[in-house]
């Protein structure tokens, strides 16, 4: 878009976002379930645009992560689709009660939930990204502005056009979701802090750190997905192996696939050989240390390897002396994105849960569960690994913010100095109850 318009634009969704924040659950749910009615309803039209995405992307010679995550097929419209009734079932956020206290008798406090505004998400090739993207942002109140990666572009438009044609006939109208075209479309977006409140950017390192600098605007996300699967020494060797062949090869191109497994070298000599067979069945290329090269067939570590997002099936495999090691080693080269532990010793499990310094922790399961859907939040915006305001999967709670009201009947601060004569009480109140907005946010 040219840039004055897409000013107009957004600062337009500004006013639409409002409109949306002020509308009742009932509203929004209703408007989920249309959404959900239109994608089957234009499946045949989204499906089409997707094949010629996948075949330009394959024909300008994409790298096949990049054309796995482009593909938007019978499963993960069946996926959407889930993900679409699961954020319509969960519960309002919009205006429910953190805290109520009662400051002095007749002067009350409320602090309350509110939508944050409009968000910007730039996002990777991922065209289910945008359902559970918009989705989330409708349930929560906000406005959506979308920058998908050229790759899906065909896709996000047809998808964008089946969802906006779906708000027709709501009062809600399709005003609080905006589509962007071009990389420039970026460059206005980043710079719009009066009108934009949030920046979530999912993509490589390099292109999250290039809108963290070129940005006053918050930002949201996490850059790299270098996770790890820790073996200890007393873990179930079977459960081992097979952990982490799913957390490899389920899905290799996603931020929540392992990297490195990390093997207790008492238990090395047993698990080397299992992990290399079992992975051998995918096709895994293994990255080994010396003594794991001892044990296998494998290709020998390289100075830099530890710190590789592979986004493929490719692994690397380090033998390391003890639980601490293996701590230190995920300290030192993972992206505080999705760790895990394989142990059948409670003490080693919590003295891993407490030391990862990671937004999802697991034990004895895969790292790819680390997802909004799958946590139960319906969907996700995506995972941040920021330790202020949200950090994990990002699903409402993460979209949303929070102001105080406070009604009084006539007090002044003046009452409450030393002279005064009032004091506060400063009472807990229930929380149960409609709040100073009324049962429903009009």
């Amino acid at each position: 878009m040219e840039s004055t318009y897409l000013q107009q634009s957004i600062r337009s969704l500004r006013k639409s976002a409002k409109r949306l924040a002020s509308s009742t659950e009932k509203e929004r749910n209703q408007l989920l379930q249309m959404i959900g009615e239109g994608l089957r309803r234009d499946w045949e039209s989204i499906k089409d645009a997707n094949e010629r995405d996948i075949l330009q992307a394959k024909e300008s010679g994409q790298r096949e992560a990049l054309v796995k995550r482009l593909v938007f097929n019978d499963e993960k419209l069946h996926a959407s689709l889930l993900g679409l009734e699961q954020v319509a079932s969960l519960p309002d956020p919009i205006g429910s009660i953190k805290q109520r206290r009662e400051l002095d008798e007749g002067l009350l406090l409320e602090q309350i939930v509110v939508p944050i505004g409009v968000i910007g998400m730039i996002f990777e090739a991922r065209p289910d990204a945008l359902i559970q993207i918009a989705s989330l942002c409708l349930k929560s109140g906000n406005g959506i502005i979308l920058k998908g990666g050229k790759e899906a572009f065909q896709t996000n438009t047809v998808l964008v056009e089946s969802i906006k044609k779906s708000c027709e006939s709501s009062r809600l109208g399709s005003d609080w979701l905006l589509l962007l075209e071009s990389h420039s479309d970026v460059d206005t977006m980043l710079g719009m802090e009066g009108d934009i409140d949030l920046l979530i950017p999912r993509g490589s390192n390099a292109f999250v750190r290039y809108v963290m600098d070129n940005t006053s605007i918050p930002v949201l996300g996490h850059a790299d997905g270098i996770c790890h699967l820790y073996i200890d020494a007393k873990a179930d060797i079977t459960k081992a192996v097979e952990i982490a062949f799913d957390a490899k090869t389920q899905y290799p191109a996603a931020c929540n696939a392992i990297e490195t497994v990390l093997v207790h070298k008492e238990i090395a000599p047993r698990v080397l050989p299992l992990l290399a067979e079992r992975f051998s069945e995918a096709g895994v290329i293994i990255h080994g240390d010396e003594q794991t090269c001892k044990s296998i067939d494998c290709i020998p570590y390289q100075e830099g390897d530890w710190k590789k997002e592979y986004l493929a099936l490719e692994i690397n495999i380090h033998v390391v002396e003890s639980l601490s090691e293996a701590i230190n080693h995920i300290e030192t080269y993972g992206s505080h994105h999705s760790d895990a532990i394989v142990s059948e010793d409670d003490d080693s499990v919590r003295t891993f849960f407490a030391g990862v310094d990671s937004a999802d922790v697991f034990a004895n399961c895969s790292t790819r569960f680390a997802d909004g859907f799958r946590f139960g939040l319906g969907s996700e915006v995506g995972i941040s690994t920021a330790k202020i305001h949200a950090r994990g999967p990002v699903g409402l709670e993460g979209l949303m913010t929070t102001k105080y009201l406070v009604r009084g009947s006539g007090q002044v601060v003046s009452s409450y100095t030393k002279d005064g004569g009032r004091s506060f009480s400063h009472q807990d109140l229930p929380l149960d109850g409609p709040s100073m907005l009324g049962e429903e946010v009009l």
